[in-house]
């Protein structure tokens, strides 16, 4: 969540922030938060004022019933009554007003850095790097829906059978690559300095709360309805929640953590060419990395991560390029976006393989992840990326190194698969 105080101290700039990720009716929410958050101050002012009274009071009974002012004191008696009804009643406005500010607070997305680009919508993201060549395949080149078949490494109808849409079985080297590029990203991660974590793929609300998928994305989950537990949509959110109502201290930052997951999306709605095979999938594999860093390191830090996924892609001799998305196409909790894009040479297109945010203190301020600054507690920054999701890379992989003769597998994963062709 943003911080009240900040929206009270910079209303404007608030509202045109929230204009610039396209938030409907910024102006009036804002002033809905203002407003709320001035009747409960006024009603908490009140609250103290009755709750002091009836202290005072309470005090004065026993003085007056010694001085034998038996009316007086019944007369205090009385409005001590009355006071504890109407202090009652206060309290219940008060909690009628935080929860009204909480519900409205947490609809309210983060605000986008000043270097995000003006924009709604994805061709309006600025192309910021780009590096690689784009092959040129041989004239039967297939698509990688194709080569799957061909090459009997993915079966998409065995996963149909099995579960449903969108959980392929990889077979053979389809599995052993899948498993040699895990392990890759990992090591590479690990090399870079993040620790590795594996955690839980199940959430509770409380965790889905607290990294912005809940109340956002419910209808994106999957959700385990008997013991209301949440699939995992990234590794992001069981790591980032690992400090979850913690005060770190100065030794234990920065925080650098790495996590393989399988992932779960319902990706509800999708359909048409752009989702076949790996494109689009409900349940996929990612290395994900998660840091923790003091405000004023967490430019810097994304920078880094930023680096680190391009090192990976450049091993893996793809041609890639970087978007810093514009504040239409940003996600909920996000102040800057980079994603990262491969090319696809059959399909002839750029594929998404990792987004690389920076959240600043949105996510903090919902998980109250703080350290201490001279003595006195402040919210960290938090920051994910992928490095990286398998499906894309795996397709782009298998028709950008395509061959007559088979696919050829890059040089750095050769190492971890046992093997260089398919």
């Amino acid at each position: 969540m943003l911080q009240l105080n900040f929206i009270k101290e910079n209303k404007q700039a608030t509202i045109d922030s929230l204009k610039r990720k396209y938030f409907k009716n910024a102006d009036e929410t804002v002033e809905a938060v203002l407003a709320i958050d001035q009747k409960r101050r006024e009603t908490q002012a009140e609250l103290d004022a009755t709750l002091a009274r009836a202290n005072a009071l309470a005090k004065e009974i026993g003085g007056l019933m010694k001085a034998g002012k038996k009316e007086e004191a019944e007369a205090a008696k009385a409005e001590t009554a009355e006071l504890k009804i109407k202090s009652k009643g206060l309290e219940e406005d008060l909690k009628n007003s935080e929860a009204e500010l909480y519900d409205i607070m947490v609809t309210i997305p983060n605000l986008p850095h000043a270097s995000v680009p003006d924009g709604r919508t994805p061709e309006e993201n600025l192309n910021v790097f780009q590096a690689g060549e784009i092959p040129t395949l041989h004239e039967d080149a297939l698509p990688h829906w194709e080569l799957i078949k061909k090459y009997d490494i993915i079966d998409f109808d065995l996963g149909n059978k099995i579960t449903g849409a969108g959980f392929p079985v990889y077979k053979g080297k389809g599995a052993r690559i899948q498993r040699a590029m895990i392990n890759f990203f990992l090591d590479e991660a690990l090399a870079a300095g993040y620790f590795e974590i594996q955690p839980p793929i199940l959430i509770n609300k409380d965790s889905g709360f607290g990294t912005g998928q809940l109340p956002d994305k419910e209808g994106q989950m999957y959700h385990a309805t008997v013991d209301d537990l949440y699939l995992i949509p990234t590794a992001e959110v069981p790591v980032t929640n690992i400090y979850r109502d913690v005060i770190l201290s100065d030794a234990e930052l920065p925080i650098k953590n790495v996590a393989y997951t399988p992932c779960f999306r319902r990706e509800a709605g999708s359909w048409g060419a752009h989702v076949r095979g790996l494109n689009r999938l409900h349940q996929f594999d990612k290395v994900e990395i998660v840091q923790v860093r003091k405000p004023e390191e967490s430019y810097q830090a994304l920078d880094e991560m930023v680096e680190h996924v391009k090192s990976l892609l450049e091993k893996l001799e793809l041609p890639y390029r970087i978007l810093r998305l514009c504040g239409g196409d940003m996600g909920f909790t996000s102040a800057l976006t980079y994603d990262f894009e491969v090319y696809s040479a059959a399909q002839k297109r750029w594929l998404e393989v990792s987004s690389v945010s920076n959240f600043e203190s949105y996510q903090a301020n919902r998980l109250k992840l703080r350290y201490k600054v001279d003595g006195k507690t402040q919210l960290l920054h938090t920051l994910n990326g992928s490095a990286l999701a398998l499906p894309r890379i795996l397709a782009s992989i298998l028709e950008n190194s395509q061959t007559p003769e088979g696919i050829k597998i890059p040089k750095a994963l050769v190492p971890y698969c046992g093997f260089e062709m398919i």
